[in-house]
């Protein structure tokens, strides 16, 4: 069937056959079919959607564009954790070397920030000389010998989701939760894995605004994952605040070797915790969530992650000194802003603006050809339901490259002070909340 035939079926509510589904990705992937169809199709999805069978037969055709990494060698159990997105989302750095620790080898491809929201492989790149550009037979001999391994996508895992991603960029159909579930799921399959944590981020730092498109984005992923023979588990967590209290490359790899430590914020702790714990019981390493979380806390406390973390670094290229001393390893900015906060109580924070301000200093990127400063960011002390008294230090710390006057500094306060709702200590307020973690769909 032609590329114009399929288009007007699935714009006409038809739904695509399994052959045609492949032919159409094999397109995709050699390019044979031009941009503009492809294009089109993406949109008729967008509108129609797709079933069941057609999601899973569109995932494993995606799949299958490029490499299925083979990790049957490898005894243990192999399971990864992805996120879709959040601001000071640190979690895969101490999440993974705490999870092999336990005993389940964690075959990790990791992405880059792009937007308001920050990427794993832009922070561990701030430690010098790590690489993420690792041959697949690196990869799985590392995730055989160390029980973990970090990489990004080469160009031979799911090759058609990189040309398909681009143009939903373009063309306004990013938004679509089965091209959305379908990204994520054929990355994650090719890596050879036995399970899957998906950390589906929730509120206003978010791409998934509500709990209701949370679940139905992890549904299909859900789907997809099963109907290839995988173990996955959703924990939806909170998002309206960011993750910690840094945001920044190198300044998140410092608070993720506190996590190794056994310290660190405690809502970045409790997602480690959570999320390590159901990565556990999918690999049949804990008997339970609770059994899971006990085994995390007890690598996190005995210093054993944090062992695994510097064999990481080292094995990558990177300087395993940053485990023992991070400060005289990462980069360092060269301009510290304060910024001081009016007094009351913090009720809201808006995380997505928080994020986007790190971007404007220079640690995120607004087009895939930005140069991301490793150094830039922010350190926030001011948190949901915290008291800012009159005289007290500074909330906000400002890191930078750039030279006084830069009117991004300025732009980037402006952002910092409305992302703060602060209401007089006396005023009506409702504690936030006690846990990051919303939902959890097994």
């Amino acid at each position: 069937m032609l590329p114009v035939q399929l288009i007007r079926k699935k714009r006409d509510g038809g739904a695509l056959d399994d052959a045609e589904i492949r032919d159409f990705i094999a397109g995709v992937t050699d390019g044979s079919i031009p941009d503009y169809q492809i294009a089109a199709i993406l949109m008729a999805i967008y509108f129609q959607g797709l079933d069941d069978r057609e999601l899973t037969a569109w995932a494993d055709a995606m799949t299958h564009s490029g490499d299925v990494i083979d990790l049957s060698r490898i005894a243990r159990a192999k399971v990864d954790k992805h996120s879709t997105g959040g601001v000071g989302d640190k979690i895969s750095i101490p999440l993974a070397p705490a999870v092999a620790a336990c005993g389940v080898a964690v075959p990790m491809v990791s992405g880059r920030g792009l937007g308001h929201t920050g990427g794993t492989l832009d922070k561990l790149e701030s430690i010098p000389g790590f690489r993420i550009d690792l041959p697949v037979e690196q990869f799985a001999a590392q995730v055989d010998e160390l029980g973990v391994c970090l990489i990004g996508q080469t160009a031979r895992i799911a090759p058609a989701d990189k040309r398909l991603y681009a143009l939903r960029d373009v063309t306004a159909t990013i938004e679509s939760l089965p091209m959305i579930a379908s990204s994520i799921m054929s990355k994650k399959l090719a890596e050879g894995i036995d399970g899957l944590v998906i950390d589906c981020k929730v509120g206003r730092g978010a791409f998934m605004k509500t709990v209701e498109r949370a679940r139905g984005l992890c549904g299909l992923m859900r789907t997809i994952g099963q109907r290839a023979g995988k173990r996955v588990t959703c924990v939806l967590t909170d998002m309206n605040a960011p993750i910690g209290r840094t945001i920044g490359n190198a300044l998140e790899i410092r608070e993720s070797i506190e996590i190794l430590r056994g310290g660190g914020p405690s809502d970045t702790r409790e997602l480690v915790h959570v999320l390590g714990a159901e990565m556990l019981v999918l690999g049949r390493a804990a008997r339970d969530p609770e059994d899971g979380r006990a085994q995390i806390e007890r690598v996190l406390a005995d210093g054993s992650a944090l062992e695994v973390f510097r064999k990481v670094v080292a094995a990558q290229g990177g300087d395993p000194r940053v485990c023992d001393s991070p400060g005289s390893v990462l980069p360092r900015t060269k301009q510290r802003d304060e910024l001081v906060l009016r007094t009351g109580r913090v009720v809201a924070i808006d995380s997505e603006a928080l994020g986007i301000a790190a971007l404007l200093l220079g640690a995120g990127r607004r087009t895939t050809e930005d140069t991301i400063d490793p150094a830039a960011g922010l350190v926030i002390d001011a948190y949901l339901g915290e008291l800012i008294e009159p005289g007290a230090p500074p909330q906000v710390i400002l890191c930078h490259g750039m030279a006084p006057g830069d009117g991004r500094i300025a732009e980037a306060r402006a952002m910092i002070e409305g992302a703060f709702v602060i209401q007089p200590a006396d005023h009506p307020y409702d504690e936030p909340p006690a846990s990051r973690v919303l939902e959890v769909i097994r």
